[in-house]
Order: structure tokens, then sequence, then C-alpha cells
């Protein structure tokens, strides 16, 4: 007995669009009989090899059934609905589920309309390349999401791709098989009007009258395919009304496609039973909460985008005015003889506190008090103090233990000297002009509490470090700028600022129950009633983290602290004072720094999924089925971007001296630096919720500081 192979070939029998497997394939049996000689003298055929068998149906002379792909779609399809109604056509809808999952009163209407609906699979994968487990996926979440909409079922199918009444592989054949096993009807198509391709109006309407003219008793030209969905369907939405009368002209009557499967509408689309109805419901709360989710996501991306492009506008119109304003400002003379306090506080600053000091000590025009706060270093920063500074009358060199910033800067604010104060960072470097700029504002101005100064990234030795320094240029130039004019700064930085001693005193010297506390002490010495203002010309440059690690570390103490500010002075928004801070600073802020980093996150993974799925859709539909989508998603993008880079270039305007080679990373500053602020701001948010102390982590010092490190001079005003 000798197995006989199962044919490619598919049988094909009747005519029409209406499609149904009749037979599987099978292999075939022959037998043989030989001869004496070992030869065949005989075949005997047991069973013929038989190919898959396709019975079509609904040939139905002189109608027509228009059907239309892949919505609903928010803004086509009404208006395909508008003319089908006006004309009095019914038609037959094959949806996408995740297109109807939105579009739930579209859905609706369509059925009060007279018309019907069929499945096109949920997401529009070609059913030939994807498993069995898919496909029942495909099916099943259609039809569920469409029972919990309407109450009725699904009974009609067409497979993506699948336009072809004639299909002659397996590939084509199985996922058809599948949704007959399952009860549906598989509707073919012999009218493409190719609608997809955009070929103009004249040529959608020639495509579909002169093939539905074209039937023969052999090919019926029954059903026509359209779109209304999937694209840009303006033409479709142009030839439709033509294609109506000049088929009507010719005698065509219009029907949907079950009267040319021989159905009734109830049959095509039955009602549930009230067994069905129970989990339909249970259905219906679960995709009215994914269609929630996507409109909500859909709302968080205009507003989160809006909101950018209005700060990003405001912040650059503000700072303008700001700088113009700075240019008529009457600049306070420097007094030499002004005494300033410098407190540096130091853990572990062996490689960074010699040249610190230094260049404190080099400051000119000014007289200068050193008090170095060794907070319980490890290393030899108390060391190379009494060693390089212990003749210098004007160094002192306190050691203390380990307690943190704060409490190291009180013990140093009870020996200062002066009124004024000056808390540096040990890592950071002044120029010799920086110090005397800071503090001749206070002789003006008896309510001045503080004055915050420019901070640069003076180690720009990597892209990490030259990120950091972009993010500082145009911070301190917008932002900064932006916030002081409205009085509502929330932060003199630690790197160069100057404080009115008896400011510090008043709200109880420097704050060490949060993390951030020169923005702690800025909210508080403001809530007091004494005034911050920014000076642009005080230089100070400081080290950056040199990788994502250290920089991550970093900006998750920075935000952890603005959340504890923020909670800890939530009063000055209760009470409205001061009213810069109250209705600017604290809740730009908030907007800004903390729940805008949670959206842009959500947005930008929604964007990547967006440009996966988008890529997918150009790969199996073509560039021309998302052409529409993919405009609008690249023009919003680039509004967006550029809105930002000029921003961004404006900032560098205004700082006229800085390395403008940094403009370059504007835009790749977006696509990795970016996403880890999010990630640190998200992971603050996180544990502030959960409770837990957070402990300061320290940054390990490369001592690669540079003033040179720009082509600012040192003297830049």
């Amino acid at each position: 007995m000798h197995r006989l192979p199962i044919g490619t070939n598919v049988d094909i029998e009747g005519s029409g669009e209406i499609l149904r497997i009749s037979s599987l394939p099978s292999v075939g049996e022959r037998r043989l009989a030989l001869d004496r000689r070992g030869l065949i003298a005989d075949a005997i055929f047991v069973h013929l090899p038989r190919p898959f068998t396709i019975i079509r149906a609904g040939h139905r002379p002189s109608e027509v059934a228009l059907t239309f792909d892949d919505g609903p779609d928010s803004h086509w399809t009404p208006q395909i609905l508008d003319i089908l109604k006006q004309k009095r056509v019914p038609a037959t809808f094959f949806i996408v589920g995740e297109n109807g999952l939105t579009q739930r009163s579209l859905l609706q209407r369509m059925i009060a309309d007279g018309h019907e609906v069929g499945s096109h699979t949920y997401t529009h994968p070609n059913l030939a390349t994807v498993g069995r487990t898919q496909t029942l996926f495909e099916l099943n979440a259609t039809q569920r999401l469409f029972q919990a909409f309407t109450g009725m079922t699904l009974k009609l199918f067409r497979a993506p791709y699948f336009g072809d009444a004639e299909p002659t592989t397996a590939d084509e054949i199985v996922p058809v098989l599948e949704a007959q096993n399952r009860g549906y009807i598989s509707v073919g198509l012999h009218v493409d009007s190719e609608d997809w391709r955009r070929p103009g109006v004249a040529a959608i309407v020639a495509n579909v009258v002169s093939g539905v003219l074209g039937a023969t008793p052999v090919r019926s030209e029954n059903v026509v395919l359209l779109h209304d969905s999937g694209g840009d369907r303006s033409q479709t939405v142009a030839a439709l009304p033509m294609i109506i009368d000049q088929l009507r002209q010719r005698g065509y009557r219009f029907v949907p496609v079950s009267t040319l499967a021989g159905l009734s509408r109830a049959q095509a689309m039955p009602s549930l039973s009230p067994t069905d109805r129970v989990a339909a419901e249970t259905d219906l709360a679960l995709f009215d909460m994914l269609d929630f989710a996507v409109w909500g996501l859909r709302a968080l991306f205009a507003v989160a985008l809006s909101l950018g492009i209005a700060r990003a506008i405001a912040l650059t119109g503000i700072a303008l005015l700001s700088a113009r304003r700075e240019a008529r400002q009457t600049i306070p003379r420097i007094d030499s003889k002004t005494f300033v306090t410098v407190l540096i506080p130091a853990y572990n600053e062996e490689r960074v506190i010699q040249r610190s000091v230094q260049q404190v000590l080099e400051s000119a025009d000014v007289r200068i008090e050193v008090i170095v706060i060794d907070d319980g270093s490890a290393d030899a920063t108390s060391e190379i103090v009494r060693k390089s500074f212990g003749k210098d009358r004007r160094v002192h060199l306190l050691r203390v233990k380990n307690g943190g910033k704060a409490v190291a800067l009180n013990c140093g604010l009870a020996l200062a000297r002066s009124d004024l104060i000056i808390a540096l960072d040990a890592d950071t470097q002044f120029e010799p002009t920086t110090i005397a700029r800071l503090v001749r504002w206070f002789a003006a101005d008896d309510r001045l509490g503080a004055v915050a100064g420019n901070a640069k990234v003076g180690n720009r030795v990597n892209l990490v470090t030259k990120w950091q320094a972009l993010e500082y240029v145009t911070a301190q130039n917008l932002e900064r700028r932006a916030m002081a004019r409205f009085s509502a700064m929330t932060v003199v930085p630690g790197a160069v600022g100057a404080w009115r001693r008896q400011a510090i005193e008043q709200v109880g010297g420097y704050p060490p129950d949060t993390l951030a506390e020169d923005q702690d002490l800025t909210l508080s010495v403001q809530h007091a009633g004494w005034r911050v203002i920014y000076d642009q010309s005080a230089i100070a440059w400081t080290e950056a983290p040199q990788s994502l690690r250290q920089l991550a570390r970093q900006r998750f103490r920075w935000a952890f602290g603005t959340i504890q500010c923020v909670w800890k002075h939530k009063a000055i928004m209760a009470h409205g004072k001061p009213r810069g801070m109250a209705f600017v600073g604290l809740p730009q802020t908030i907007l800004f720094q903390l729940l805008f980093a949670l959206v842009s996150a959500i947005i930008d993974l929604a964007l990547l999924f967006s440009v996966i799925t988008t890529a997918a859709s150009i790969h199996e539909h073509g560039y021309t089925a998302v052409q529409g989508d993919l405009t609008k998603m690249a023009l919003f993008w680039i509004l967006f971007v550029s809105i930002d880079l000029t921003a961004g270039l404006i900032a560098f305007a205004l700082e006229r001296k800085e390395d403008w080679t940094l403009a370059a990373w504007l835009i790749p500053q977006r696509f990795v630096y970016r996403q880890l602020m999010y990630y640190v701001v998200i992971k603050a948010i996180v544990q502030a919720l959960r409770g837990p102390h957070v402990g300061w982590a320290s940054i390990i010092r490369s001592g690669q500081v540079h003033m040179t490190g720009t082509t600012a001079p040192a003297g830049s005003s």
C-alpha cells in the first residue's frame, strides 16, 4: 500500500464571494500489483488524494454589497455613515476590535442605521503568519467587545489581507477554517476599490464601477471592498456618493452581505441569550476600563504636550523680559571692604578641598574668612587643610562628628564672624569675582535674604557631564530667571549662593530634616518674609557626576529632598503667602518637577509602543495605510522638540559666552538623559509613599573641575 501526498491546489466550486470550506485535504492510497518479474502489472487507487474544497455562494446579479474594512474611525466613519444614510444604502462594516474599543457609539450607530457588522480581527494581523493561539485571540477579543457594546453577536468574518474570494494556499485557508469552526461565515470579495492606495477619487470610482460591471456567470462581482479607517480616507468619502449614484443608474440594488448569503439580519447578528448577556456585562466593565485607559492616555498626552509647550514659551518669554530688565538695572557698586564668611562642609573631600579653599582665598574685591567643617571624614581632608592653610589666619578648620551637611553648616555658622554667609560645596570653585558679585546686593536691600549665583559644570569630560552642563545652562538662564521675576525661586543652590546671617538664624539655621537643605532653607527664608534674587554673573564651577549610576544617586537625593520640602512647606500654598512662592514657585515644582516626570514617562512608553506598532503596520500594510497617523504624530513631536530646542538656544543666547558646541546635544539629550531623570523622580515618589528614611548618598570626587572648561572667561559679567 502506497500513500499519495496531498495536492497543493485548492478545489473551488460555485460562484459568489461567501465562502465555506466543505472538505479538508486527505492523503491518497494506492495498491500496486507486481508480476513474476517484479514489474508493476496493475495499480488500484483505493483513495485519491483530495485538496481543500471551498464552496462559493452569494452570486446574485444586479445586487451589490458595499463593505468597509479597518474601522471604525472617529473622523471618517461618521462621514461615511452620513452618506449611506442620505443615500439610503445598507452596508457591512468589518471592524478591527482595537479601533472599536474607543468608538462604542459608532458601533451602536451602525446597528441603529440598519447596517451590518462583521469581524476583521482585533489587531489586524496577517493570520497566515501567526499561530493558532493568536488567531483565536483575534476572533474572541473582537467578538466579546462587540457583544459587550451592542448585545449582539458577530457572524460575518473577513480575514485581513484575505480579500480574494479564491484562496489558493493552506496558510490563507487555515485561518478561515478556524473561524468557520467557531460559527463564522467568511466573506471574500472580487471588487477591490484600491482606495487604500489613495489613487484619486476618479480611479476609486472607476475601479468599483468597472469591477461590478465586469461580472460573469463564473465570477461574481457582488462584494465591493472599501475602507473607513487605516489612513486618510478623504478620497473614499468623496468617491462613495458617485459610486452609489452610478451603480444605481445602471440598475443595481444595494444590499447587506447577509442578503447575498441568504440570511436575515437577525441571523447575521443574532442577539445574545440571557446567559450570555451576564458574561457580556462583565466584559463591558473590562472594555470600559480599557476604553478609559486609552482615552486617558490620549488626554494625558494632549495635556502634557500643551503644558510642556506653554511652559517652554512662558519661561522663554519671561526670561527674555527679565534679561532686558537686567540690562537696564542699576547694579550695586562692589565694596572691597565687605567681610564675608565662607562655610565649606567637607566629608571625604581630600581630592578637591585644597583647590576649593585656594580659589575662595583668591577672591577679589572682598575680605574673606573660610571655615572648613570636616564632617567626620575618614580620609585626609583635615590634614590637607592644616598642611596647606595652617598658617593662613583667614582659614579655620573645625572637626565635628559626622552628622550630615546641615549639622556641619550650623556648627560653622556658630563660629562665623560675618553677617554675610556663603555655604560652598567642597567640589565647587569660585571665579575671583563671584563672592563680591553675590554680596554686593545686600547693602542695597535690608530685606534681601539670599542671592543665588550661576552654577556651571566644570568637568565636561564625557557625555554624561556634558548633558548636565547643558541642563545647568538652560535651567539657570530660563527657569531661575523666570522664577526670580515672580519672586518664586525655590532653591538657592548649595554650589553658589550668599545668605544674610540674620535670615538663616531667624528660621532656625540650616534645616537638618530634609535631603535638600538648600531648598528647604530657601523656602523657609522666603516664608519668613525675606527676598531671594538671582545674579547670573556670579559664576561657580561645580563637579558633576561622571557616570549614569552616580548621576542617578545624586538626582534621587535631590528629587526626594524636593518632595520633603514641598510637603514640609505646603502651608505656603494653603495660606497664599508669599504670593510668588504660593502661586508660582511651589505649584510649578509639583507640576513640572514631580508630576510631569510621571506623565512624561508614561507618554514616552506609549510613544515607544506607538513607534513599534507603526513600524509593524508599515511592514504589514505599507506606508500609505499609516501615513496620516504617522504624519500627525511626527508633527506633534517636531512641534514640541522645536519649541524645546528654541528655548534651549535662547538660554544659550542669554549666556553670551557659553560654549555653543553644547547646544548640539539638545535633541540627543531627550532620548537617554531625560528618561533617567524621569526614573529617579518616580523612584523618589515611590520611596516617599513608602515612607522609609533615605540617607545622604555621597558622590565620588574626581577633582577634574576646571574654570576654563568653557569659553566663558573668569570674570564674565
